[in-house]
């Protein structure tokens, strides 16, 4: 852990580049590797074909992000990365922000319960 999940309406694509924000969202959990360990650290993101957003009426975009994290963190380390992330959703969307109606938004899950994890990884960054 952690994993991010980035969902992102189609009409999006011709106005970003997803794997730029990708690595952006990667960048900002590696430089706190002391707190999530690198070799757990995975982003991804599904673009979502079908949707329908408010009315229906204008060509809306949302963005929905997902932070998953095993348990054990302080509050204010959470709350920090969370800021983080979404500080970098919204520069990386701010000019389509500009021009388009888009929302934006981050969620943090923390399981409470044993995850079951078989990966070598981890092993590159010992």
């Amino acid at each position: 852990m952690p994993h991010v999940i980035v969902e992102y309406t189609d009409n999006l694509t011709p106005h970003t580049d997803i794997q730029s924000l990708l690595k952006k969202i990667s960048k900002v959990l590696v430089e706190r590797g002391d707190t999530y360990p690198i070799g757990g650290i995975r982003v991804r993101a599904h673009k979502v074909i079908d949707y329908h957003i408010a009315d229906g009426k204008e060509d809306d975009a949302f963005v929905h992000t997902t932070l998953k994290i095993g348990k054990g963190r302080s509050e204010e380390t959470k709350q920090r990365t969370c800021e983080e992330l979404f500080q970098v959703m919204k520069e990386h969307f701010s000019s389509i922000f500009e021009e388009k109606y888009l929302a934006l938004s981050l969620e943090l899950v923390e399981f409470q319960h044993k995850t079951y994890k078989h990966n070598n990884i981890h092993s590159r960054f010992k």
